[in-house]
């Protein structure tokens, strides 16, 4: 039986498809800019803003930008760990980890209507969530090895991922190593988007390798 421990809004966002996480380090062929304008065009749903480095000015000014680009798509804008700055920009949500302000407080100053979405990197992180927590869904963390990020606990692999599934209803973003090689078990799994760095940010051709992306979830 899946748990139901953790509360969920009344009305929940779509979280699903290929999911955005930038990274300007890791943007070879294009400008940030350009990298979200060709993913969207390839059919990727959700786009998370991280910039781990930038000063508040900068990430104001990039969120702007990027939000500019989001205009009557109907793709939602997250934030990385900065509330301030999703409040200062409208942004559609935050994503938060384990070491961000805790969901629930995240929930209060962002509102109900905001997408919450919280990291969890173990079992233990899941079972440890308040059950009065209001997420919209969970970022699975990492699945398999990465590079991208390099403070994170044991990949979860795809049977870990199975294991999540089973116990919980709430959408599962799963990120980390996922390619073409691995994208469709990873879905298999239970992941209901896939949320992909390096493989867009540093792709010639984003556009293309969103919609092969996009077409494993048709």
């Amino acid at each position: 039986m899946k748990s139901e421990s953790i509360s969920k809004k009344l009305k929940n966002p779509d979280i699903s498809g290929p999911y955005l996480v930038t990274d300007r380090g890791l943007c070879l062929f294009h400008t940030l800019e350009a990298i979200v304008a060709k993913s969207v065009q390839g059919g990727v749903k959700l786009i998370q803003l991280r910039e781990k480095d930038s000063g508040t000015k900068d990430f104001v000014d990039l969120a702007f930008k990027i939000k500019a680009i989001l205009k009557d798509t109907g793709i939602p804008l997250l934030i990385n760990d900065r509330i301030d700055v999703a409040l200062a920009v409208g942004a559609e949500g935050v994503h938060i980890g384990q070491s961000d302000m805790p969901p629930v407080y995240a929930r209060k100053i962002m509102g109900d209507s905001a997408i919450i979405g919280l990291s969890i990197e173990s079992m233990e992180d899941f079972d440890h969530i308040p059950k009065e927590a209001k997420i919209d869904y969970l970022g699975v963390s990492p699945v398999f090895a990465t590079t991208t990020k390099k403070d994170t606990k044991p990949p979860w692999g795809v049977e870990g991922l199975k294991l999540l599934r089973a116990k919980t209803d709430l959408p599962l973003v799963a990120i980390g190593g996922i390619g073409e090689a691995n994208a469709k078990q990873v879905i298999d799994a239970g992941a209901d988007s896939l949320a992909v760095v390096s493989f867009l940010c540093s792709a010639e051709f984003p556009e293309k390798r969103a919609k092969f992306l996009a077409d494993l979830f048709l």
